[in-house]
């Protein structure tokens, strides 16, 4: 690729691209600079002149580009690819690889006027998968015709492999995040209707419904607005046991 050999692509450059991938986990990264993270070493690695990630729409049975290394527009806009269509599409439904000598001349290919126009050649498109789970896949271009070795698709399949570990750890923590935010919210929510209970003799049905009319009046969640009556009970309490 690129002029290069892939049998020349040093086992010691796979292992710190597979490194630093691995690293995605426990940084403070954004999902989206993960997935550039991804496409920038694999391209950087593989030699392509296009590296595309694309993840599974579940709901919609899509496949969406979310990541690529190219500054063209004409690419990253490119449409989704519904489950099982195209060679990228039956990739994710078979979870098998797939390799392309030249995809502007290859009827499976649905974007092939895109390929043209960036003078895309080969291709090697291999699933990401989690837990036997296909969550989507890793595609690399290269300019000219080229046959793809054994090599160059288990390095691919390896990065792939070690990608969809560090995406979905990712959007666990994600998950883990907001049901512990949500949990932390019905707390404060609960002990705020309690205080409002007692100190204005009201019902928990009227008290959440005081709490909750405040919030939308002053555009403020009703976890902002509980703790803002949480506070307001203890500075109270400090108060009367200082004086």
């Amino acid at each position: 690729m690129k002029g290069r050999k892939t049998e020349k692509i040093s086992s010691k450059n796979v292992v710190g691209a597979l490194a630093k991938i691995s690293e995605a986990i426990i940084s403070d990264l954004y999902l989206e600079d993960i997935l550039k993270l991804i496409v920038s070493v694999t391209a950087e690695v593989m030699g392509s002149k296009i590296c595309s990630l694309m993840l599974l729409d579940k709901s919609k049975k899509e496949l969406v580009v979310k990541s690529t290394q190219s500054v063209s527009e004409r690419y990253n806009r490119k449409p989704n690819i519904k489950l099982g269509e195209g060679i990228a599409g039956e990739v994710a439904r078979s979870g098998i690889h797939a390799t392309v000598m030249d995809v502007k001349k290859d009827e499976r290919y649905i974007n092939r006027e895109i390929a043209v126009k960036e003078k895309l050649c080969s291709l090697l498109s291999v699933p990401l998968t989690f837990k036997e789970e296909i969550i989507g896949v890793l595609n690399c271009y290269t300019a000219k015709p080229h046959r793809f070795t054994r090599n160059e698709i288990d390095i691919l399949k390896s990065i792939a492999n070690q990608s969809a570990i560090v995406i979905e750890n990712f959007r666990l923590v994600v998950e883990t995040k907001v049901i512990r935010e949500e949990l932390e919210s019905r707390k404060a929510i609960e002990r705020a209707k309690g205080i409002l209970m007692k100190q204005e003799n009201l019902g928990e049905e009227e008290a959440y419904a005081k709490i909750r009319r405040y919030s939308m009046d002053n555009r403020r969640s009703m976890r902002e607005v509980s703790e803002a009556i949480i506070l307001s009970e203890e500075m109270k309490k400090s108060h009367k046991k200082n004086t």
